[in-house]
């Protein structure tokens, strides 16, 4: 299949190799710790990467819940089949631990040519053996790093992949980070061929999930793609949040109950309590470290009202990543309709609830565009953007443009998003946006007001600024 996008995080692995290669580095060898969500591509992108080098290269992937001894086995197996040279005895030891494994490892690494070791699902190897990470960085220190490696360390397990970087851990200080994040909603048109405002609809049904969006047939619309993947049980829409859920959290988990609480819509602390609750609310001893476990995975984003008013315990709760807020609002629930055939039940359910879900489902990537789009407008010192509320939702702004967060020393603007289907952004959208002006701490009579519509904005309208898909999509090129 072919490989798309990817070419910023290609030229960067390539650059590590050539340093490798220029022995540019205080060590002949690099070390790079290669995080991101699950499914999000990393394993595919390493594999591309290895493919289009000259040299030799070594793909490890560890097996959740193996015996650490079998593991380091199948580790050394690996390593026969490589093109490494490695004896074909090797295949069938049983190395003691994972120094000796590493060291065989550094044995059989060329001097005089870089080559890619890639050590994949290594939360599992953490998971597995407590010393993993101690061998991993004695051998590094006395023998990897004196070869021409670049070695890669790949995980989903975002938690456990920042641990490794923590002071005092024994890896620490010794490797290069690299973010793989989704595509983004550029790349996702440019593989689309879809308008702007299409391509906002595909990347907050997809997620940007390389696997998810390549089956989104060029030009099709976002309803015939969902009568498409709701017609087959096995569709990677529907199955890549199962399994990226059954990764990290057992469908009876009270994690699972949270996210879907979330999902649901509930965003308050209270009301995801009351939904994640069996025979009555969850206590805030068991909600507050389930949450903060799901922030520190990056799979719950914490909100706060922007503003030079501090409200840190007015708190709204979301998804993180576009793909999996869509399955756990639609998917899951559609799966037995689609089992039984009547994939068209659950498209109609989307469909009636289609516009209100979006309209706030837009927002995080508006308010992420726009960091971007700001650099070359009139307010490049703004460094936050973010919304504001308070306890009643009465005004909630959209859009708070600030010189810092959480807490403001000057708002910059307030705005709104309005992404209707077919209505532009008009004077009633001015009207209550203008009323808010005042209300939200730090804001005035001469505080400018934007908008971002989908479908334009009245004319004569006394906006500072505005903008639509286009310019949307185009700050991520």
């Amino acid at each position: 299949m072919r490989f798309h996008g990817r070419e910023a995080d290609l030229r960067r692995l390539a650059g590590l190799l050539e340093a490798v290669e220029a022995g540019t580095g205080t060590t002949q060898g690099r070390a790079a710790i290669m995080t991101g969500r699950r499914r999000v591509g990393k394993s595919r992108l390493a594999q591309e990467f290895c493919d289009r080098t000259d040299g030799e290269y070594l793909v490890f992937q560890a097996t959740r819940g193996r015996n650490a001894m079998a593991e380091r086995r199948e580790f050394l197996a690996s390593l026969t089949q490589s093109g490494l040279n490695a004896p074909a005895i090797f295949a069938h030891l049983s190395p003691p631990d994972w120094n000796g494994t590493l060291r065989a490892l550094a044995e059989f690494l060329p001097d005089d040519k870089p080559t890619v070791v890639v050590l994949d699902e290594v939360p599992w190897l953490v998971e597995q053996d407590a010393e993993f990470e101690g061998a991993l960085q004695t051998v590094w220190d006395k023998h990897l790093s004196a070869k021409p490696v670049l070695l890669l360390l790949i995980g989903s397990d975002l938690s456990v992949m920042e641990a490794l970087q923590t002071y005092g851990r024994p890896f620490f200080g010794r490797a290069t980070k690299i973010d793989i994040a989704p595509l983004n909603v550029a790349d996702v048109q440019e593989m689309t061929g879809l308008s702007a405002a299409d391509a906002v609809d595909a990347h907050l049904i997809t997620g940007g999930f390389p696997e998810i969006v390549q089956t989104w047939g060029s030009g099709q619309s976002r309803v015939e793609f969902l009568r498409g993947m709701l017609g087959d049980p096995l569709s990677p829409l529907l199955v890549a949040g199962e399994l990226s859920l059954l990764g990290e959290f057992p469908e009876s988990s009270r994690s699972r109950a949270i996210l879907e609480a979330i999902g649901d819509g509930e965003r308050t602390f209270t009301t995801i309590a009351a939904a994640a609750g069996n025979s009555g609310a969850l206590p805030a001893g068991t909600l507050n470290p389930l949450l903060r476990t799901l922030e520190a995975k990056r799979i719950v984003e914490t909100d706060l009202p922007l503003s030079t008013a501090s409200d840190t315990k007015n708190k709204r709760y979301r998804i993180s990543d576009p793909y999996l807020r869509f399955w756990l609002a639609f998917l899951r629930r559609a799966i037995p309709f689609v089992e039984r055939g009547r994939g068209d039940v659950a498209l109609d359910r989307i469909e009636r609830s289609w516009s209100t879900w979006r309209g706030r489902a837009v927002e995080p990537l508006v308010r992420e565009s726009l960091m971007r789009i700001l650099l070359d407008s009139e307010w490049p010192d703004v460094e936050a953007v973010g919304g504001w509320w308070n306890r009643q939702n009465n005004p909630e702004v959209d859009l708070v443009g600030a010189d810092r967060t959480p807490t403001a020393r000057h708002v910059e603007f307030i705005g709104s998003v309005k992404w209707y289907e077919t209505d532009t952004f008009g004077t009633h959208e001015l009207g209550d946006l203008a009323r808010a002006r005042g209300v939200v701490p730090g804001t005035g009579d001469d505080t400018p007001l934007v908008a971002v519509s989908r479908c334009g904005v009245g004319q004569g309208l006394p906006l500072a600024a505005h903008w639509g898909p286009d310019e949307i999509v185009g700050a991520w090129r």
